[in-house]
């Protein structure tokens, strides 16, 4: 692959990645840094690229490996509420339509239950759920086996229904 038509082709998910950076590091500034270091590796490595192969999740990959090298221990760190939940006011999902009352509360209750996963459950949950990853290309991000992705995907989602039983329609 020519390393214009790469660069190109790499530049389509920047969208899809800040979104993701935004997931993980819930601050905007630090989104920007992780996408820009991401990207930064990316062309650097381009030679290392295998064409033919899902470039997005070789992308979302190094994301997360960047993520977990330089940002994991500042998270690790970061004020908690009473609740265990972090204190911090950015919502999960920046790019959300404007809500008012009850969806506005609902959507609240949602990202603070999924911020109490795991990480492994919640990246695992949003690459194949929000971001419509197949298990393979999520277990290649993640470096484990599709087995681990679907049995954290359904922890995921049985953790979820846990803290927002609440919602319960039955």
């Amino acid at each position: 692959m020519a390393n214009a038509d790469f660069h190109r082709q790499a530049l389509e998910h920047l969208d899809a990645l800040y979104n993701f950076a935004m997931y993980l590091t819930r601050n905007p500034p630090e989104a920007d840094d992780l996408v820009q270091e991401t990207y930064l590796r990316a062309f650097r490595f381009a030679h290392r690229f295998q064409a033919g192969t899902h470039l997005r999740a070789w992308l979302f990959q190094i994301l997360r490996n960047t993520f977990l090298t330089f940002y994991r221990i500042r998270e690790r760190e970061a004020p908690l509420a009473e609740d265990g939940v972090p204190d911090w006011d950015v919502p999960m999902f920046h790019d959300a339509p404007d809500e008012t009352g009850g969806a506005l509360e609902a959507h609240t209750d949602l990202e603070r239950a999924l911020r109490r996963l795991p990480e492994e459950f919640r990246t695992a949950l949003l690459l194949a759920e929000v971001e419509g990853f197949p298990l393979d290309e999520v277990a290649r991000v993640m470096a484990c086996p599709v087995g681990t992705v679907k049995s954290r995907i359904f922890r995921a989602k049985e953790r979820l229904r846990a803290l927002l039983r609440d919602y319960d329609t039955r």
